[in-house]
């Protein structure tokens, strides 16, 4: 048996953002700084809910995983579009390509099980208060947390090989800031359509049912919050819910925009920067603004961390 023929594309030319490019300095600029508080921003989350007592439940480490999903996703693919933006197109290794694909497929999978799994949350947390703790315990966290990751890296790792495994005779030029599935397949010469069945089983599975499960879960919340007598009680209950349902709304809704809705490939392009870019960066954002423990267990982290500094300080002071 003869190897298979992997690939006659060595690397691919992503031309990224062909319509800004009397901009490009600045949008780099914008980019580097958006990366940076993106990253810095989903790592003090993380920070603050392992170092506070107060946010040691189900609602924040489930935050936190969403975190680390925001940091995959725009760690896969901001330092790349920098490059790109940087050079006014980039060349990347197909191999390289194909790596970028699965990293941020996994990323978005994950984002939308994680939101799914916070909606559950909410739902136990407000409709079976009572029942919350015994169904909600570390236990079922935590595998339900490293099911979805191994489900989610396994069923990609498999779309991954499929995909791989298809014979890619160019054209090598991707217009777009990233390997995303739609780009990969137009530079195939093979049959694709086989690929388009999985990627539409996938998306099925992966996103619209979750989304189904997320618009159950509140229909049932919302009921349970009109039952609510007080106008104070209903808005104080409804009030743990609306930082999840804004992030909810910018995610899905930039995908149903991009890949419901047919727009121009320049168009397509600027609207992926909603949720590979603006939803990573808004997400931690959205929870420390709108959430009244975790702005409590920020003002005590940086009150510690300056008295820290303080006796640091005095010691060199001390010594010196």
């Amino acid at each position: 048996m003869q190897p298979h023929n992997f690939s006659k594309v060595a690397e691919v030319l992503l031309l990224g953002f062909q319509n800004v490019q009397m901009l490009n300095f600045p949008f780099f600029v914008l980019l580097l700084i958006m990366y940076c508080v993106t990253v810095g921003g989903n790592l003090l989350i993380i920070l603050v809910v392992s170092s506070s007592r107060l946010l040691h439940s189900p609602m924040y480490f489930f935050l936190t995983q969403l975190s680390l999903s925001d940091i995959l996703l725009t760690t896969t693919i901001e330092p790349n579009m920098l490059h790109i933006l940087f050079d006014e197109g980039r060349s990347l290794s197909f191999i390289g390509c194909l790596i970028q694909f699965y990293f941020s497929t996994v990323s978005v999978a994950l984002e939308c099980l994680l939101l799914t799994i916070m909606s559950y949350d909410r739902y136990q947390a407000i409709c079976h208060p009572l029942h919350y703790t015994s169904v909600m315990d570390l236990t079922f966290c935590l595998r339900i947390v490293l099911m979805t990751w191994l489900i989610i890296l396994t069923m990609m790792l498999m779309f991954f090989f499929t995909v791989s495994r298809l014979d890619f005779c160019g054209p090598n030029v991707i217009d777009h800031f990233f390997c995303d599935l739609q780009p990969l397949l137009e530079l195939s010469c093979s049959d694709t359509f086989i690929i388009k069945m999985e990627s539409l089983f996938l998306s099925i599975l992966l996103a619209v049912c979750p989304l189904t499960v997320i618009m159950v879960s509140y229909v049932y919340i919302i009921s349970t919050i009109l039952k609510i007598p007080t106008v104070t009680g209903r808005q104080k209950t409804f009030s743990t819910c609306t930082a999840h349902l804004t992030v909810v709304s910018l995610f899905y809704g930039s995908i149903i925009i991009i890949y419901i809705f047919p727009h121009q490939q320049n168009a397509k392009t600027l609207l992926s920067l909603l949720y590979t870019v603006v939803t990573p960066l808004l997400n931690p954002i959205i929870y420390s603004l709108s959430n009244r423990d975790i702005k409590q267990a920020l003002r005590k982290l940086f009150i510690n961390f300056s008295h820290c500094k303080i006796v640091i300080l005095l010691y060199y002071s001390w010594k010196s």
